[in-house]
């Protein structure tokens, strides 16, 4: 255990999380999806639903803010626009973390060639439909943002 760290980021997890680099992608999947079919790099987390693993990765995963979207979420079969109530929780959870960033819906093969390409996927327990959701990983910016190069400390943030 470590302080301020959610429970769940385990050390699999945070290896994985700090081993990203800016651009990487990292779906979050419920028990029902293809996980080691999909996965380049699968950690598991299992008798956990995917809400809680989704707060405690955006609790130190930085969103990329170089591109207009940067979070996406499986939808109901070709139904884009269809909120199920899981998906209504996976926005919300994203707007208490990224309030400016808006959670995009991908239909079908669209979702499913993404999380192949994803850097890595972590397979929880969800045992809801469709509850599935993708998070690209940004930057950490220098507190002194306005500081000549040399004048800041690149590991103060």
């Amino acid at each position: 255990m470590l302080k301020g760290l959610d429970p769940l980021l385990s050390p699999e997890l945070l290896a994985t999380l700090r081993a990203m680099g800016h651009g990487d992608e990292i779906a979050i999947v419920d028990g029902n999806y293809p996980g080691v079919e999909h996965a380049r790099r699968l950690i598991r987390l299992d008798g956990h639903h995917l809400i809680p693993v989704l707060n405690a990765v955006l609790s130190v995963l930085p969103i990329d803010d170089f591109v207009p979207e940067a979070i996406f979420r499986s939808t109901v079969k070709a139904e884009r626009d269809k909120l199920d109530p899981v998906h209504e929780e996976m926005i919300d959870c994203c707007a208490r973390h990224e309030p400016h960033r808006q959670v995009v819906p991908l239909v079908g093969q669209d979702f499913y060639g993404r999380v192949r390409a994803a850097h890595a996927l972590i397979q929880t327990s969800e045992p809801r439909l469709c509850a599935n959701i993708i998070l690209r990983k940004g930057v950490i910016y220098p507190k002194e943002a306005g500081a000549q190069p040399g004048e800041v400390d690149p590991f103060v943030y």
